[in-house]
């Protein structure tokens, strides 16, 4: 038998007892696939960072001071947190666009209050109450309604400003673009709450949000570093298509750094299948519903949240019923029916849902994806679990073989070489391909074991001698998202 060494060497002959240690054992076996998320949004002139410049941060407040407390991927750093805290979590802020315009709201208040009572305000979800006295004129309720979000508790937080003129409180995106025309303005949520009476309260959109920035250097800001997960503060196509386009490149097999962005859009259900139709990309998942209460931005960085905390956990877990801490859904009104929520999915759509409790959660995550290459309709990469799950495969197989096969020869299979020689034949790798399976399946990452051993292909490149070629053809576990049951009944 001759051993392999690495360090100790064969021809000392000085007397001495040489102990080499050798890792190459211990990283055999499944690992856990640690994810890095990512999270990109417009930022202020008040953060200390310039922007497309990566941060990485453990809270909330620390994304604020560095890109602008307020700004949307300030919101976005928040509603990631209450997701997760704890994957490795990435920001970028990306000014707003040149020459864009900030959306703008006006809260009117006409009469004077004829009893005591309370203004319930909510900005993107943020209640704030406002005294009213009777008697109290409208010039002063508009003061005080401005007063009351200057010092609520979440006056920083806030994606909008408030200044009060006469009768009228202008509420102005503190980010400019189209964003801000998504920004959720309205009175009396909750069970119970109403305006006093004797005045009216009118919040109509005043000056249309315009002129996006683009996230191509944002990007490019990313250098080599792999983000399993990435939520994107701006919803329109051209934004979707320059992601999905770079996590393409990156999904390959040259650089493999896979990762998936998750986006949001708060649109009426026609408006959503319409742009749903016009997508079709495998690594990107847009999240449609209608008025929400919290902002699309945070809705996209809640999932995105999830999705690396729970596909890092088991890729291939369906993520329903999974909740988004934190984010406020829409009134009963305005929650889709299934046959709505059904037809999104089938034009690119995710979907999440508002429940009797209003709890927002997780109904089903699929991608952009509709069509193949041939321009064909394609469910190969309808879910994100089927790319999660793939990733790891990918990540879990290439780390296993490498752990394995470190520094070794390839020899075909029926060569006599001696035992403990660093050698391995295409035979030795199918053996060792079936046990990494076995792995799998036990997992429940995978099953049809015996389709996977009668398909899988091990061989010593005809070209390249010093190669050899593998065909995987695992089969997916597949997820328990529909039930179909006939109750058939005696009398």
């Amino acid at each position: 038998m001759v051993v392999n060494f690495q360090d100790v060497p064969t021809t000392a002959r000085v007397p001495f007892v040489f102990v080499e240690i050798d890792p190459s054992l211990a990283g055999i076996g499944p690992a856990i696939q640690e994810y890095r998320a990512l999270v990109v949004g417009q930022r202020l002139t008040a953060g200390l960072i310039p922007e497309n410049t990566l941060l990485q941060a453990t809270s909330a407040d620390q994304v604020g001071e560095a890109f602008g407390r307020g700004s949307i991927v300030h919101n976005m750093a928040q509603a990631f947190f209450a997701a997760n805290r704890v994957t490795e979590a990435w920001f970028i802020g990306v000014d707003d666009g040149v020459g864009s315009v900030a959306a703008t709201y006006t809260v009117t208040v006409t009469g004077t209050a004829t009893e005591n009572g309370s203004i319930f305000l909510y900005i993107a979800g943020r209640r704030m109450v406002v005294p009213v006295i009777s008697g109290d004129v409208q010039n002063a309720i508009a003061t005080n309604i401005s007063a009351a979000i200057a010092a609520s508790a979440f006056a920083s937080e806030l994606p909008v400003t408030a200044a009060a003129v006469a009768n009228v409180v202008t509420l102005t995106a503190r980010n400019k673009g189209t964003q801000g025309n998504a920004i959720d303005v309205r009175l009396n949520h909750n069970l119970g709450e109403e305006t006093p009476s004797g005045f009216t309260v009118v919040i109509v959109s005043a000056v249309v949000g315009a002129t996006d920035p683009s996230f191509a250097n944002a990007i490019a800001a990313m250098g080599d570093l792999q983000f399993h997960t990435i939520a994107v503060g701006l919803t329109d196509t051209t934004t979707i298509g320059l992601w999905n386009s770079e996590l393409a490149d990156r999904f390959g097999p040259i650089e493999q750094k896979d990762g998936h962005a998750f986006f949001a859009n708060d649109d009426t259900h026609s408006n959503l299948v319409s742009f749903g139709a016009s997508l079709n990309g495998r690594h990107t998942t847009v999240l449609g519903f209608k008025n929400y209460l919290s902002s699309p931005w945070e809705v996209a960085a809640s999932v995105t949240g999830l999705a690396a905390k729970f596909a890092q956990a088991d890729p291939a877990r369906p993520f329903q019923t999974l909740e988004l801490v934190g984010i406020l859904g829409n009134d009963p009104g305005d929650r889709f029916t299934f046959t709505e929520r059904d037809l999104l999915l089938k034009n690119g759509i995710a979907t999440v849902i508002t429940d009797e409790l209003g709890v927002v959660r997780v109904e089903r995550l699929i991608t952009s994806n509709r069509v193949n290459e041939q321009g064909v309709v394609s469910t190969a990469f309808l879910d994100f679990n089927t790319l999660a799950t793939l990733s790891f495969l990918r990540f879990d197989f290439r780390r296993q073989f490498l752990n394995t096969f470190p520094r070794f020869k390839l020899a075909s299979d029926g060569t006599k070489f001696g035992a403990g020689q660093a050698v391995v034949t295409p035979s030795v790798v199918r053996a060792w391909a079936l046990g990494v399976f076995r792995q799998w399946e036990e997992r429940a990452l995978v099953e049809g074991f015996e389709q996977f051993e009668q398909d899988l292909i091990v061989e010593r490149s005809v070209t390249d001698r010093n190669r050899i070629d593998i065909l995987l053809p695992p089969d997916l576990v597949n997820q328990l998202l529909i039930a179909g049951v006939s109750l058939r009944f005696l009398q």
